[in-house]
């Protein structure tokens, strides 16, 4: 009888456990796409948190089949699934085996990889078999096991995945891949609602700081202790003390208000509008395009944001130096490109270092899908974004010296 492809191998650390936080994040994509779907669910028992949040995310025209665990039984999953209502009930259909499952959109494991790398080499295989044209396969392996399940699927990740987030906040911390083995439509990226990002850490409901943040917060104060018991009589510990609350706001990630009128262009990041132009670049295309650059002060929230929905097809950096990033020489400093594909032709998201910016993140690989507003990366201190449109498709809505919020201030209509 097939079962759950979940491989595990008891060690010391104990077994891996699916946390609440760690099931949404396994179950984004099914959350994110908003046309009726059918969806997968492999090696779930009636108390997994991913079956829970698999349920939460249903939508009135989804379908979700449940393949027990081992463990579980198809029967104990069906009374769980009857007591949750007449709603779930007509959606969710408990199979005996995998064997009797029907392709998806969305498959998911419900039990994390803890195997050999050839057990969870075969568990990939067997459930990609389940997959339907440009649909996404969400796994889960233990962060801090460096071999066997976990490097497969790392390798895995690097030939076929469309994101991977870290879920530190579960016992044990675990991280989740999302693969997607053939390519995806363009046009689907128009219909999902933006990532669910596990990365950062909840203040408020409303406002996040990043994982960059928590991590740039602690090594503060762990400087600040080592000054503490190096120098006790002195007072110098209070510099990186102090410094963490304003480093970690830096990090900040508040919630987004998305506008959804399909047509609008929206900020890729916070700031001052510094032009709009239309110029030529031959590294993007032939033809004309519309650039509009904002300025990001270092009290401006630097993540960036997709400024429209697109497929992401090119990413590249281009060297050059750290240039005020408020100068027009700015235009010549380090900068990465992220290249999509959308429905109204391409669109450049270029990320540009300044004075004081060094680093740029990137988190959305080539093959990806981002929604209108969706987090794709940051810049770490004052810096540059730029949005470039093709010039005959959009109209700017916006001029030099206006104020923007990334995901929210529609900066350009598509015509």
């Amino acid at each position: 009888m097939t079962q759950s492809p979940a491989v595990r191998t008891p060690g010391a650390s104990g077994p891996v456990r699916i946390g609440e936080r760690a099931a949404r994040t396994l179950v984004t994509e099914l959350a994110r796409l908003n046309d009726p779907k059918a969806a997968l669910l492999v090696g779930a028992a009636p108390e997994s948190a991913v079956l829970a949040a698999a349920i939460e995310a249903l939508l009135p025209g989804d379908r979700l089949t449940v393949v027990p665990a081992e463990g579980s039984t198809a029967a104990a999953l069906r009374e769980h699934v009857s007591a949750q209502g007449r709603w779930v009930a007509d959606r969710v259909r408990v199979a005996d085996t995998l064997a009797e499952a029907d392709a998806a959109e969305v498959v998911i494991a419900a039990e994390p990889f803890t195997g050999t790398a050839d057990e969870a080499r075969a568990a990939v295989d067997g459930l990609s078999k389940y997959l339907t044209e440009g649909a996404v396969l969400s796994v889960t392996a233990p962060l801090f096991r460096t071999e066997g399940a976990g490097a497969e699927l790392d390798r895995q990740g690097v030939l076929h995945g469309v994101r991977t987030d870290l879920v530190l906040r579960n016992s044990p911390p675990v991280r989740v891949h999302h693969l997607r083995f053939t390519p995806a439509s363009v046009a689907v990226a128009a219909r999902l609602a933006p990532a669910y990002r596990p990365s950062s850490v909840p203040l408020t409901r409303s406002m996040h700081i990043d994982s960059n943040g928590v991590a740039a917060a602690g090594i503060s104060l762990g400087l600040a202790a080592l000054a503490r018991v190096a120098r006790p009589k002195s007072k110098l510990w209070l510099l990186p003390a102090l410094a963490a609350a304003p480093v970690a706001a830096f990090f900040r990630d508040p919630e987004r208000d998305v506008p959804e009128d399909p047509s609008a262009v929206v900020a890729a990041a916070d700031g001052q509008v510094l032009s709009v132009q239309r110029l030529h670049d031959e590294r993007f295309g032939d033809g004309e395009w519309l650039r509009i650059a904002v300025f990001l002060s270092v009290l401006d929230v630097h993540v960036n944001r997709a400024p429209v929905a697109g497929k992401v097809v090119d990413y590249f950096v281009a060297d050059g130096g750290f240039v005020n990033a408020m100068k027009p020489d700015a235009e010549h400093n380090v900068a990465a490109y992220t290249v999509l594909e959308t429905e109204h032709g391409t669109v450049v998201v270029a990320q540009r270092t300044g004075l004081i910016a060094r680093r740029i993140e990137q988190r959305a690989p080539i093959g990806s899908l981002l929604a209108r507003g969706e987090r794709f990366g940051l810049i770490r201190f004052g810096s540059r974004t730029d949005v470039y449109l093709p010039a005959d498709a959009a109209e700017p809505l916006v001029g030099p010296g206006d104020k923007v919020v990334g995901g929210s201030t529609v900066i350009a209509r598509w015509v």
